[in-house]
């Protein structure tokens, strides 16, 4: 697919500290047809600092696949930041997680994540997910900052 002159490529951010899962979900995103560069972050600290980062901004329009529970801080904790971030606050946010509490799940919509997923990951939801994503990152059209 060829791009428009002043569209870029979505770049995926991975937060994921488990590195099966990581291994799963980029499989998925793979069988799913995107193929899209992921970068892979361990931990919110140094997801934040590229996020933060004029590499980021360089990157272009971002896609943000965000883990809740890292070693170092909450997944709802880096969200609040993303959401408040002035270039990133429009960059989709899929939330995967193994935590289906009702109330956490509202705090992730209320904080503006797009799609909220339950681990272990259904392929064909987390698929249906991606591909439709897929479609969304093909035509987004992100101001720049």
């Amino acid at each position: 697919m060829t791009m428009p002159n002043n569209q870029r490529p979505v770049v995926i951010v991975m937060i994921e500290d488990d590195g099966g899962h990581a291994r799963l979900i980029e499989k998925n995103v793979r069988r799913a047809g995107v193929n899209n560069e992921i970068r892979h972050f361990v931990d919110g600290t140094s997801a934040l600092a590229f996020l933060q980062s004029s590499e980021a901004s360089a990157a272009g329009p971002l896609l943000i696949l965000l883990d809740l529970n890292l070693p170092d801080m909450t997944g709802i904790d880096i969200l609040g930041v993303i959401k408040k971030h002035e270039r990133l606050k429009r960059a989709p946010v899929v939330v995967l997680t193994t935590t289906d509490d009702k109330v956490e799940i509202q705090r992730c919509y209320d904080l503006g994540c797009n799609v909220y997923i339950t681990k272990p990951v259904d392929y064909d939801t987390f698929a249906t997910a991606i591909r439709q994503l897929g479609l969304f990152i093909s035509v987004m059209q992100v101001p720049d900052a």
